[in-house]
């Protein structure tokens, strides 16, 4: 505490430090009447503890996150850096999502080797697959920086304030990582109120052990994506890999299975309404304290317009995949990805909707002014922040659905965009080589790059999502956009690229990389040399390198628009609402010290508590808080292609063969709970009272959506599947009984 009250710490520093300690105090309340709000940092864990004790959890603080000793969180790892796994053996037997592996397994299927619809699965550790790039992290640490980010600061604003913040956090990452082969990252907490610092041991070789079919990890598709009653096997095996002296290493045939710190083990028991569960993982983002315009235009504009480009992406997509199994696998990941969020967004206009959001942020919005008022001091700095706040979403909302649309267009939309990007790389490689030998290895480089981008490229797929992607794009945009936009149109663009240009063809690609010359970059070097020399009001412009092709051309014009209009302003409007939100925040803190306060999920490890039960989301309709094996035979006897099943699921479901895996003599599949969870949380495992794993985190149902933007404890459930599901798959659905005699099962 003597830190905190240190009269050397700037005026500044100290009052963001109070509002800190408010906000941990406030924590202790966050939970008295409703368990299910608030994704809570671990490091802080130990004042929930009485609380999460009279949900039913048997656990101490200690043993869910502790630096000195093992504990849960060591058992929790960052997979791929966008979803969670969980170690469950001492041979680092990890098991994460179907869908948070999916790019890996796609890549790894083929006509021959359809992973994809047969499934995986290694019977020896030679046999497991190697997977170039996918990262797994575990968290070392979580700790408060907040007064050594914030030292020094005292009478600085705007840029100056920014650098001496980031000079503070580059020392204290620094400092962290020294001598240990560790990773550290300070991230701001409640917009810039709280700083923690996270460390973490990163492995570089994690192989896929074992997938289910899509017909078991998929089922249900897009009919069942984010609803309830759920009944997907979600969930796919890996292994974490070390070197000999159990620390990362880069993938290598000499290195060996992990031993982990702790891993989890299952739970083999009953399951009933009621019972504690905890979910523990890497959410992504939520927005809780957005402004009544700004959640406004999110639902009257933003979200319907991006909705809208994906229906149209996605029209394309599933009809190719529908055509052939050599399209179906080579766009199975990308078509996931893309729908995925689609559907998402539409329950989330749906939810708040419903729950009539923008009335509830007004009804906030009134409160907050009214307590500011009551007091000349806070009415001084919290009285005209609302205001603020809808005032610069009016300004700027302009800019910033520009930046969804090129988003969507330009990064989500035709691949030939991504080539483009790709491209740029390239050039700008090139030009800062000194000798030939380094541009003929890019140009191995390049070529092996294009056989794995084509490998999984369809030009005539592309080309009809161009098509209809920059219609929308022009029609969204109106007169913002670049003027061939407005000279050409869509059908003209769509000829002018995919008839020639080198982006869209492997064989144009590579006849491309044959006739390239180092010398066209020398050339390009020496005048721009040269024109530099110039005085400045003689210089010309001679603009980027390019290799004239009329899919780059329109790429650089595209994105160049992008970045001379809309993004500047946006750059400007996020700054600007960062500074408000922090305002905004605090006020809550400090006028309404009695709420719940939570910090929005930033990727870093968090902790949500609730209980395994069900939800009445609508007048007349009640969900129970489980599934069974008999509800996937009755959707696959509806006959609709996301509810198809492979021969032995069926025989297997016949013959009622549920082995050990079943309760009351029932085979559960999915349960949900009151878990606070949004994206990244997937793969995070559900833990039960004394610390065992019960099922594995996968999604939320529909009307649960919104809860990224406001959390309603009536209707929010996150779904998960149940680990005695994923035990059934793996050894008798499967025959992989020998994963399963890895892991330690409680029953």
């Amino acid at each position: 505490m003597k830190n905190m009250t240190n009269p050397r710490m700037p005026r500044f520093a100290n009052a963001t430090l109070k509002i800190t300690m408010v906000a941990l105090l406030t924590l202790f309340t966050l939970f008295k009447s409703s368990a299910e709000e608030g994704m809570l940092i671990p490091s802080l864990i130990s004042a929930f503890e009485d609380d999460m004790r009279a949900f039913g959890m048997k656990l101490s603080a200690e043993d869910i996150y502790s630096v000195n000793n093992s504990s849960l969180k060591d058992a929790i790892l960052h997979f791929g850096g966008g979803c969670t796994a969980e170690l469950v053996s001492s041979e680092g037997l990890l098991l994460t999502n179907h869908h948070c592996g999916y790019s890996q397994i796609q890549s790894h299927s083929s006509v021959e080797n359809d992973y994809l619809k047969n499934g995986f699965w290694a019977k020896t550790k030679a046999d497991e697959l190697k997977n170039p790039g996918l990262l797994a992290s575990r968290v070392v640490r979580i700790q408060d920086v907040t007064a050594t980010v914030l030292f020094g600061i005292e009478g600085l604003i705007g840029d100056a304030l920014n650098a001496k913040i980031r000079e503070n956090i580059k020392v204290i990452q620094r400092d962290a990582t020294t001598g240990n082969g560790f990773s550290a990252k300070v991230s701001a907490f409640n917009y810039g109120n709280a700083y923690f610092m996270v460390v973490e041991e990163t492995f570089k070789d994690v192989r896929l052990v074992g997938t289910p079919p899509n017909s078991i990890g998929k089922f249900g598709g897009d009919t069942d994506n984010w609803v309830w009653p759920r009944h997907t096997g979600d969930f796919s095996v890996f292994r974490v890999y070390a070197g000999a002296n159990n620390q990362p290493n880069e993938i290598s045939d000499s290195n060996v299975p992990y031993q982990p710190l702790h891993y989890l083990p299952v739970s083999m028991k009953s399951k009933n309404t009621g019972d504690f569960t905890m979910v523990y993982g890497f959410p992504g983002t939520t927005e809780q304290h957005l402004s009544s315009e700004n959640l406004k235009f999110i639902m009257d504009q933003e979200r319907p317009a991006r909705i809208r480009m994906r229906d149209l992406s996605l029209s394309v997509i599933n009809a190719s995949m529908g055509s052939s199994d050599a399209l179906r696998i080579m766009y199975a990941s990308k078509q996931a990805r893309i729908a995925n969020a689609w559907k998402k967004w539409i329950g989330q206009l749906g939810g708040l909707k419903t729950v009539d959001a923008i009335q509830i942020k007004l009804d906030r919005e009134k409160r907050f002014n009214t307590m500011a008022a009551s007091n000349p001091e806070w009415k001084a700095i919290y009285g005209s922040v609302v205001q603020d706040m809808n005032a610069l979403v009016q300004k700027y909302k302009g800019a910033e659905f520009g930046y969804s649309m090129a988003i969507e267009y330009l990064y989500v939309g035709p691949e030939m965009f991504k080539r483009a990007r790709t491209m740029d790389q390239f050039i700008q490689s090139c030009l800062m080589m000194n000798n030939e030998e380094e541009f003929v290895a890019e140009i191995a480089n390049q070529r092996t790059s294009a056989e794995g981008f084509f490998k999984n490229y369809d030009e005539a797929t592309d080309r009809k999502i161009f098509l209809l992607l920059t219609e929308e794009y022009v029609k969204q945009m109106g007169e913002n956009v670049p003027a061939i936009m407005k000279e050409k149109s869509a059908q003209e663009l769509t000829e002018m690229v995919y008839s020639s240009s080198v982006l869209t063809n492997k064989e144009r690609f590579m006849n491309f990389l044959d006739e390239l010359k180092f010398s066209s970059f020398e050339k390009y070097k020496e005048k721009f040399s040269k024109n530099e020399t110039k005085p400045i009001k003689k210089r010309k412009d001679l603009g980027p390198f390019t290799i004239n092709d009329n899919g780059h051309d329109l790429w650089n014009l595209t994105i160049s628009h992008f970045r001379a209009t809309s993004l500047p302003e946006v750059r400007i409007y996020k700054s600007k609402m960062q500074e408000l939100l922090k305002t905004y925040v605090a006020g809550k803190m400090i006028m309404f010290a009695e709420d719940k306060h939570w910090p929005d999920a930033n990727s870093t490890m968090r902790i949500t508590y609730g209980k395994l039960e069900g939800s009445a989301p609508h007048d007349g309709m009640t969900y129970t808080e489980h599934t069974t094996l008999d509800g996937i035979i009755a959707k696959n006897n509806t006959g609709n292609p996301d509810f198809e099943l492979l021969p032995r699921m069926k025989e297997l479901a016949a013959q009622r063969s549920y082995g050990s895996y079943a309760q009351d003599g029932e085979l559960w599949v999915c349960f949900s709970g009151s878990n606070h969870t949004t994206g990244g949380n997937s793969g995070s495992p559900v833990i039960d009272a004394e610390g065992n794993l019960m099922g594995l985190n996968f999604d939320r149902s529909w009307e649960s959506t919104m809860s990224d933007f406001m959390f309603d404890a009536s209707r929010c459930r996150n779904i998960a599947v149940d680990i005695r599901y994923v035990m059934w798959v793996i050894d008798i659905y499967a025959g992989a009984g020998h994963l399963v005699d890895e892991m330690t099962k409680v029953d």
